[in-house]
């Protein structure tokens, strides 16, 4: 979850990923070898094109997706240092929002509840 305090307060990246049609944080697969937040760090440079600082780890969250596979998904706080969003074959649009923008257009309860818990 990549966040920035401007002087209108604190301000979530929310990405929207055209091939899901959904509205989500930034987030993507492990590569072989990869460790978990490496793998949280590259995605989030990939999907966003940001520079990041890690905080803490928020959630882990264990589902299984309309195919039938078992998924989890590492969730941390990762404050906005540097970078600016480019249009990519993944995101083709980020959003900055408050708490209750985030929320209202989020697609899924799980990134609704970290966005909540961390306003």
């Amino acid at each position: 979850m990549i966040w920035r305090d401007d002087a209108d307060g604190r301000r979530f990246a929310v990405v929207h990923r055209p091939h899901r049609h959904d509205w989500s944080l930034a987030k993507g697969k492990v590569e072989p070898g990869e460790d978990v937040l490496a793998a949280a760090l590259r995605e989030v440079s990939e999907e966003t094109g940001f520079t990041v600082m890690v905080g803490a780890e928020l959630a882990t969250v264990n589902y299984v997706d309309h195919r039938g596979r078992s998924k989890v998904v590492h969730y941390w706080s990762m404050q906005w240092e540097s970078g600016e969003f480019v249009v990519n074959s993944e995101v083709d649009e980020l959003r900055w929002l408050d708490s209750t923008e985030a929320v209202a257009l989020l697609t899924y309860d799980i990134d609704k509840e970290l966005i909540t818990k961390m306003s």
